[in-house]
């Protein structure tokens, strides 16, 4: 099976395409608005750049009408968001963020969440979290669609802070991911939370190169 996505008809009943792409980390960004109205919604267009400085990036695609996301505008106008990690524990909180709410709707409320103050952001993050970047906003892609819906904003940041619940660090430094449970998005409706690991290292990596495969601060 293959086809020439635009151009030809899909040959599966669903778009293999996000199917594909799995699983992806889920960008549960919060923003506030110039107003002071806050903001949360889950992108699962969302991924580390780099790491000197530690740079990120989530994709928010417009409306079909041409609107553009809350989170993205919010970012633009203050200079800062915040990922919160989403976690399998929050993932009906998570799932009400992704609702299309009007403007000056107040989603932490909604989702039942805590606001929890930032250090040098503006705005609130997830209390629930159990772990947070405070980014300040660099630039916005904009990307032309087939569609309106297919428009989409590339947003970059630099993590300027991070936040980690000391209850979630096992005791060699690491985050203890079975019991974070990360959630992450699969293709359709289907998601997934991280609950296995194992661990690979790279042959011949040694020194300076295999503690920064390692993440060693």
């Amino acid at each position: 099976m293959h086809y020439a996505p635009g151009r030809e008809a899909c040959p599966l009943p669903f778009s293999p395409f996000k199917a594909c792409t799995v699983p992806r980390p889920i960008g549960w960004i919060s923003t506030i608005s110039k107003d002071g109205v806050a903001n949360l919604a889950p992108y699962s267009q969302w991924q580390n750049l780099t790491f000197d400085p530690p740079m990120v990036m989530f994709a928010a695609n417009q409306y079909s009408d041409g609107r553009r996301k809350h989170t993205v505008i919010n970012a633009e106008e203050t200079g800062w968001f915040v990922w919160n990690m989403c976690t399998f524990a929050l993932k009906d909180a998570m799932n009400i963020t992704a609702m299309e709410w009007p403007d000056g709707t107040d989603e932490f409320a909604r989702a039942g969440v805590t606001k929890a103050a930032c250090i040098d952001a503006p705005g609130p993050r997830v209390a629930e979290s159990p772990a947070h970047f405070e980014c300040r906003y660099l630039s916005t892609h904009r990307l032309r669609g087939n569609s309106g819906h297919g428009w989409v904003d590339v947003v970059y940041g630099e993590v300027v802070r991070i936040h980690v619940k000391d209850e979630v660090v096992t005791p060699e430094g690491k985050l203890d991911y079975r019991r974070i449970q990360p959630l992450a998005r699969m293709g359709y409706y289907d998601y997934t939370a991280v609950s296995e690991t194992f661990e690979m290292r790279i042959p011949g990596a040694t020194g300076a190169a295999a503690d920064g495969l390692e993440g060693k601060a």
